[in-house]
């Protein structure tokens, strides 16, 4: 028995930048009602969890119950929790101007050396600044998720990409987030630093917490909470979520 449940968001709570169905948010409602704490731990930024996450949980009916859920945008590079009636920081490892700059010139330099040509049609910013953590979205950010499913179905696009970053940028941690996406951090801020928060935070012991995640592999970045010594389980989408929740809530 688990008392804390961790979850990815893209790709396991939800398609990717796209809102939590009704029947998740349910399944959600009904850990915090069974008195497990619920973490959400996301590559992308708060914004993000407004959008996908927290009008389907107020449909839901969940208000009394969310000082047990608990968001961390940016891999954890941040953490917000519900105070008083309203969403609170509690802390965000801001990247600064010149170190965005050293991010934004390092992807101009690698996709020279690969040749890396940008798709004719994007949708929205390729480099998004999200505060802790720089982004490239190949698409965009705003790209329709029928085309971002198809861009990189073997993740090797991106993985080319990182390992012509890693030179220019080892003073951070790089990973890939979504389906299209790479995510870049302070070093040593991952999903691992995510999981060490949780328990400073949280009073839960790593041996207390469950990962649900669609990137537990190496290079996802999922796979730092493996690394953490969390025990993961691997879902393909959030079909599969739902049934390992419905699982869980036996259980209780």
């Amino acid at each position: 028995m688990k008392k804390l449940i961790i979850f990815d968001l893209d790709g396991t709570l939800a398609p990717s930048k796209s809102r939590m169905d009704f029947e998740m948010a349910s399944l959600l409602a009904s850990l915090l009602k069974a008195n497990k704490m619920v973490a959400i731990i996301s590559g992308g930024k708060y914004a993000q969890f407004e959008k996908q996450i927290l009008p389907v949980m107020a449909e839901v009916g969940t208000l009394s119950n969310l000082k047990n859920l608990f968001l961390f945008p940016t891999c954890g590079a941040a953490f917000y929790k519900y105070v008083k009636n309203a969403w609170e920081e509690v802390y965000a490892e801001n990247l600064s101007d010149q170190e965005k700059d050293k991010i934004k010139n390092a992807f101009t330099t690698a996709f020279l050396k690969l040749n890396y040509k940008h798709p004719q049609n994007v949708y929205g910013e390729i480099l998004e600044d999200r505060g802790t953590q720089i982004t490239f979205s190949a698409l965009g950010q705003q790209a329709p998720l029928e085309l971002k499913e198809v861009w990189d179905t073997d993740s090797q696009k991106r993985l080319k990409i990182i390992n012509t970053l890693v030179p220019h940028l080892e003073e951070f941690d790089l990973a890939l987030g979504g389906t299209t996406s790479i995510d870049v951090l302070h070093k040593g801020i991952n999903k691992a630093y995510g999981i060490k928060k949780m328990e400073e935070h949280l009073g839960v012991k790593k041996i207390e917490m469950l990962f649900i995640g669609d990137k537990i592999f190496p290079g996802g970045n999922d796979y730092a909470a493996k690394e953490a010594g969390v025990e993961c389980i691997q879902v393909a989408n959030p079909e599969e979520t739902k049934k390992q929740i419905a699982r869980i809530l036996r259980e209780c």
